[in-house]
């Protein structure tokens, strides 16, 4: 059993946070339990030469293996739709790291991610959509909101608020199947879905072909 807790943000709260003169109103939450045991999974990582850079990590979480690029500065992010992170251009702030949980604006609305603390306990239900299919079809890779190559096959994630990049467990509620995802990327900035899932994640999920599913969206504790 656990307590939950709503934390809930508006502009209010971006105009404390960033000092803004003003901006889109916004009113957005989610769930971090209290008192919730979660299982610790082992996390592995190994460096193998990669084509884009001098190497490239391997991570394998709970029998799930992640492999993580980062991407070039050329390349278009696969959320054009974001115009500052940290108060700087996209790019600028992904050069200089600083992208973890810095404030973020999309359309003129500032989003404030979680703290590394509340990601801890984050436990959310709701809708799941995926996307990544449009880049099959353009040329050259893409970069994900925190600079990596993002691989539409891969096991990864988007979410608004969660810190980058996250572990998550992610289950489908109607079919149970679950898998542990890396969050690595910012969105969906659709109303009422709370994760976009990669394509590759979508298939194991069991909804690539529906577009959407309810899911039970979970952080996890990693050690290693």
């Amino acid at each position: 059993m656990y307590l939950t807790k709503r934390n809930t943000m508006s502009c209010f709260v971006f105009i404390l946070s960033l000092g803004a003169a003003s901006c889109g109103v916004i009113r957005t939450t989610y769930d971090v339990t209290e008192d919730t045991v979660k299982a610790t999974y082992k996390l592995s990582k190994f460096t193998v030469k990669s084509a884009y850079t001098a190497g490239k990590l391997i991570y394998h979480v709970g029998g799930f293996a992640f492999e993580v690029v980062s991407a070039p500065l050329s390349w278009p992010l696969t959320r054009q739709e974001i115009e500052t992170i940290d108060g700087l251009p996209p790019k600028e702030a992904i050069r200089r790291k600083q992208v973890k949980k810095s404030p973020y604006v999309v359309k003129g609305r500032r989003y404030v991610p979680m703290s590394v603390a509340q990601a801890r306990n984050y436990r959310e239900t709701g809708l799941a959509s995926w996307y990544g299919y449009e880049t099959y079809h353009q040329k050259g890779g893409h970069m994900t909101a925190n600079g990596e190559a993002f691989h539409p096959n891969g096991l990864t994630a988007a979410h608004k608020y969660l810190p980058l990049p996250t572990f998550v467990k992610v289950t489908n509620l109607k079919n149970k199947r679950s898998i542990i995802l890396r969050v690595n990327d910012r969105g969906p900035f659709v109303e009422g879905r709370i994760i976009d899932l990669s394509a590759g994640a979508a298939r194991k999920l069991g909804f690539h072909k529906q577009g959407t599913t309810r899911v039970r969206v979970e952080t996890i504790s990693v050690e290693g």
